[in-house]
């Protein structure tokens, strides 16, 4: 899953950034209202962490221009100000839940699993399809019996894998897996995209998994059930 996090206190940024990785989320981190609102109209973003308070645009106006483009990414706001009409406004506008400064940690993560919930993305901690089990939590993949058939998927392959599994009746471009996975500010090549595919091809063959990556030539790759 990837998070979109907009919040111009650069320390506190960091230390969120930091906690949102560590719970295996892809994170791409702005300190500025236009640069947020650049980033966040990709459209490439399972959720916006987005505070009010920001320089060159606030968090409101990004808000108002983002549901303007249709873009329907969840939003969850952050804001120093206590004042009850604040947080009206930003729901009216489209956001879907928002937290007051300080806040626990622990409750953001809390919102962040609701509003992925909310959008149906997930269901509990693992995702299944066909005959293959990924746990979201540990990213181990299992198939067939799984107390035995059981491997550990490294962070890359976990997330190529999640993304396939998440559309698996889609063709996913090798564009969109650097935007997802690596971020727009990457020199990652396609080439990298093909090592952790071939990597996730023999894991599934080793755990006697009826379902493939199929290259597509030319796009990307999608998911084939060869039961």
């Amino acid at each position: 899953m990837k998070l979109l996090l907009i919040e111009d206190e650069r320390q506190l940024s960091e230390v969120l950034a930091t906690l949102l990785k560590q719970q295996k989320y892809a994170v791409d981190a702005v300190y500025d209202g236009i640069s947020g609102e650049e980033y966040a109209l990709s459209g490439i973003y399972d959720l916006i962490v987005l505070d009010i308070m920001l320089p060159k645009k606030s968090g409101l106006e990004v808000l108002r221009a983002l549901r303007k483009e249709k873009i329907d990414t969840p939003i969850l706001l952050l804001t120093a100000k206590s004042e009850i009409e604040d947080k009206i406004l930003g729901l009216d506008l489209g956001a879907d839940d928002y937290l007051t400064k300080p806040f626990a940690t622990g409750e953001l993560l809390a919102r962040i699993r609701a509003m992925t919930r909310r959008k149906g993305e997930f269901v509990g901690d693992v995702i299944a399809y066909s005959d293959v089990v990924l746990d979201r939590s540990t990213h181990e993949l299992c198939g067939g019996d799984t107390a035995k058939n059981k491997v550990q998927l490294a962070l890359k392959e976990y997330q190529i894998l999640e993304l396939l599994l998440q559309n698996s009746k889609q063709i996913i471009s090798k564009e969109r897996f650097i935007e997802k996975i690596w971020g727009h500010d990457t020199d990652a090549e396609y080439n990298a995209i093909e090592v952790y595919v071939s990597f996730l091809r023999k894991k599934l063959a080793a755990i006697g998994s009826n379902i493939q990556i199929k290259a597509v030539r030319g796009v990307g790759y999608t998911l084939e059930d060869q039961l």
